[in-house]
């Protein structure tokens, strides 16, 4: 009798609970993951829809006669086209790709288009991980995502040596959408522990652009590559928020509802703190520019507004229940509202145009503030290392910065300049597999970096 009793009881524990989480759910806006982040500027936030022109221009079959052009075209000059590569070329190894020669704007760019659902390549490239499977300096990375990025320096690492050898008063910027943007962060890294093999290039060169981007990095390195990455999401985005490992959502695209929906309950009910403690766990990688266009409770959209910041609590760790979420993913979206965004902060800035000085004096000031925020981004990101008792230690003497690994990396470069070996050979003699099974760094290089 007591037991009868108590089933009614347990009936509305249960149906409080899913009303909290349905409620919870139904209030979180997209805009409220950076209501405390501050605003963007101009000269940092230009580059971004130019790169989104850039990445669309792989989308078509002839540049010299679009078919999908944004307003205003591509904005490319046809003849500062290094390479292109489609389909044919790449083989479903990684997206079409391209690299062009930004003269207007000092920028050497190589740009990456977005997942093609139509191309089974590309669905082994995501699948090809599990959690935990890759370590790379000090953290946890998409081996697929990382594999692919190897291929293309494979085949375009003498082009770019050359050009920027060439032009060293040129960025170096690696752009690119969806899977592209992951690809386009695991190129950074790559290059920027290997920047002998580029001919010693600056690390403040060194930059990339991830639109839409995939959770590719475990949280300290993408607090660590803050200075070289920044992601651009529009507003309810749903890959940022995917907690969901990417091959799971792709095994299992048949019940992919159920699959969400079951993820998001559970990310909802752990306490992110706890989330936050597990170093296998990938995030949207380097800086964070939120692109916010709508507010709860409100009709229609409101001029958008572009926030910055390089957060390690709240990175985007709850998906966000709204019609937009894949209209928001597209890159056409991300273009016409990163345009409209950048026009805005255009037209607050003074009727007349800034004396030079001024100019570079405030571009300073922001370059010191982003420094500030990236020293304490990196120390809670450290606290909250010193606080996990996990056997996957994020933060370590030899991973607080990757100087170290860049030194052993030219050095081995130079020592090896006879002998050509392909990147992918040399990220797997760089990283090793311990008896566990998890990819660590040789000792061979740690001792002689001790």
């Amino acid at each position: 009798m007591s037991l009868a009793c108590g089933i009614p009881l347990l009936e509305c524990v249960y149906c409080l609970a899913c009303a909290r989480w349905a409620w919870k759910r139904c209030l979180h806006s997209g805009a409220h993951d950076s209501d405390t982040w501050g605003l963007a500027s101009p000269e940092e936030f230009d580059p971004v829809p130019r790169m989104c022109r850039f990445i669309m221009a792989n989308y078509e079959t002839d540049i010299s006669n679009p078919q999908f052009a944004p307003p205003g075209g591509y904005q490319m000059d046809l003849n500062n086209i290094i390479t292109r590569k489609s389909y044919k070329d790449t083989k479903g190894r990684v997206t079409p790709y391209l690299i062009y020669l930004d003269h207007a704007h000092s920028d050497i760019v190589l740009a990456l288009r977005g997942l093609n659902l139509a191309i089974e390549g590309e669905y082994a490239v995501l699948l090809d991980n599990r959690l935990g499977k890759r370590k790379f300096d000090g953290g946890y990375v998409h081996n697929g995502l990382l594999r692919a990025a190897g291929w293309v320096l494979d085949r375009e690492c003498d082009i770019l040596k050359e050009l920027v050898e060439r032009y060293p008063s040129y960025n170096l910027t690696f752009a690119g959408h969806s899977l592209g943007s992951g690809v386009a962060a695991m190129l950074t890294m790559v290059v920027v522990l290997n920047r002998g093999k580029l001919g010693n290039v600056d690390r403040k060169r060194i930059r990339c652009f991830a639109l839409a981007p995939a959770r590719c990095m475990s949280l300290n390195l993408a607090v660590r590559y803050a200075d070289v990455i920044n992601s651009v999401v529009l507003q309810d985005d749903f890959l940022p928020r995917t907690a969901t490992p990417l091959e799971d959502i792709f095994k299992s695209i048949l019940c992919l509802p159920c699959l969400l929906c079951l993820r998001c309950m559970r990310d909802t009910c752990i306490p992110e703190d706890v989330l936050l403690r597990d170093p296998r766990r990938l995030y949207a990688p380097g800086r964070v520019y939120h692109i916010v266009e709508r507010k709860l409770f409100r009709c229609g959209k409101y001029p958008p507004v572009v926030k910055t910041a390089v957060p390690v609590d709240g990175r985007f760790e709850h998906i966000v229940m709204s019609c937009n979420a894949t209209q928001d993913h597209a890159i056409i979206s991300i273009q016409r509202e990163a345009q409209h965004a950048l026009d805005l902060m255009l037209d607050r800035e003074p009727a007349m145009s800034i004396p030079t000085k001024q100019k570079m004096e405030r571009q300073e000031t922001l370059r010191k503030e982003h420094v500030e925020e990236h020293k304490a981004a990196l120390r809670r990101a450290v606290t909250l290392s010193a606080q996990c008792s996990s056997e996957y230690g994020t933060f370590d003497e030899s991973s607080n910065d990757g100087s170290h690994h860049e030194e052993s990396n030219s050095s081995e470069s130079s020592n090896r300049s006879r002998q050509r070996i392909s990147w992918a050979e040399l990220i797997d003699r760089i990283f090793e597999k311990d008896e566990s099974g998890h990819m660590v760094v040789r000792k061979s290089l740690s001792q002689s970096e001790s």
